[in-house]
């Protein structure tokens, strides 16, 4: 066995196997610096901060910069197949979350940072959750084509809420309504049932054409919770079915 190869093995155990010690000290050293970088981030936008304390926050960004570098380098290295992990949800997220760093592209992505506490789930072994991500999974290939059929359904009517709400108010708010395409955020917001209140009707019929368009909102509203739930509870029983059958049956 090469020196390289026991090197990759044995940093494997510690960045992969959360079974082991060391691997969960390097797990709770990455998530303390993630935090860091976060805290650093958030508080570099409170007025007066940034400028005082500028230069400690730019060497707290070094250090958590290269730190996520050697790490992000340091797991395509060991990983098994190393074109899967950077094309991965992880590996993605890791490399954006340092890239603009290095190209200077005006674009800050730290708060991408946060999603790399979803390895916590690893680190601590929460079958529990893992099974209920599992289940959320399942849930929604269930419900898929109801869901495809409400998305479809819903795109219809913003457009043909669009389409009313112009006619009624194009003439008296020319420049809130001034074309579909401007109507179509009024729409959006009130079959949302948000309503900002940034753009409202004026006149008789648009307040009714309203008042319509917010009942049918209601309804909207509640028929992908409806669809979520039941499609959660139809895949609560497919696992119980499951553990059910693989259960060894007495004689």
């Amino acid at each position: 066995m090469s020196s390289e190869s026991s090197f990759i093995i044995s940093m494997r155990k510690i960045v992969e196997d959360s079974h082991n010690p060391k691997a969960k000290i390097f797990d709770v050293f990455i998530q303390v610096m993630i935090l860091i970088s976060i805290i650093t981030f958030s508080l570099e936008t409170v007025p007066g901060l940034a400028e005082t304390y500028s230069t400690t926050f730019y060497v707290l960004e070094i250090v958590s910069v290269s730190i996520f570098t050697a790490e992000y380098i340091l797991r395509i290295v060991i990983a098994k197949n190393r074109v899967k992990f950077v094309f991965s949800f992880f590996g993605i997220v890791d490399l954006l979350a340092i890239l603009p760093f290095y190209l200077t592209l005006g674009i800050d992505l730290r708060t991408i940072r946060i999603l790399r506490f979803l390895r916590l789930f690893r680190m601590f072994e929460l079958t529990k959750f893992h099974t209920a991500t599992e289940r959320i999974t399942t849930a929604l290939r269930l419900a898929r084509e109801e869901l495809i059929l409400f998305l479809m359904l819903s795109g219809t009517l913003i457009y043909v809420s669009a389409v009313g709400i112009y006619y009624f108010e194009n003439e008296a708010q020319p420049d809130a309504f001034s074309s579909i395409f401007h109507s179509l955020w009024w729409a959006v917001i009130t079959l949302t049932t948000v309503g900002y209140g940034d753009v409202y009707p004026i006149t008789l019929g648009g307040r009714m054409f309203t008042f319509l368009i917010l009942i049918i909102g209601v309804g909207i509203i509640s028929i992908p919770a409806g669809l979520i739930a039941a499609a959660l509870n139809q895949a609560r029983r497919v696992e119980e079915e499951k553990k059910s059958s693989k259960r060894p049956r007495s004689m």
